[in-house]
């Protein structure tokens, strides 16, 4: 998620009953960055999402 859109996806949490679902947020905007700056982006959250992807579903 970009840092633009965090409360909207809370709120769509929210309202599908996954209240506190655990996401990464990345710098905004990412249409017009080059992939260079992803790449960059998607690095410096690599280790927050692999947490977010082995955590225990019955846990968080």
């Amino acid at each position: 998620m970009t840092e633009n859109f965090v409360s909207a996806a809370e709120l769509m949490g929210q309202v599908l009953g996954a209240d506190g679902y655990p996401f990464v947020v990345i710098e905004h905007p990412i249409a017009s960055a080059t992939p260079e700056q992803l790449a960059v982006r998607a690095a410096a959250v690599a280790s927050e999402i692999a947490h977010h992807l082995c955590q225990d579903a019955s846990v968080t």
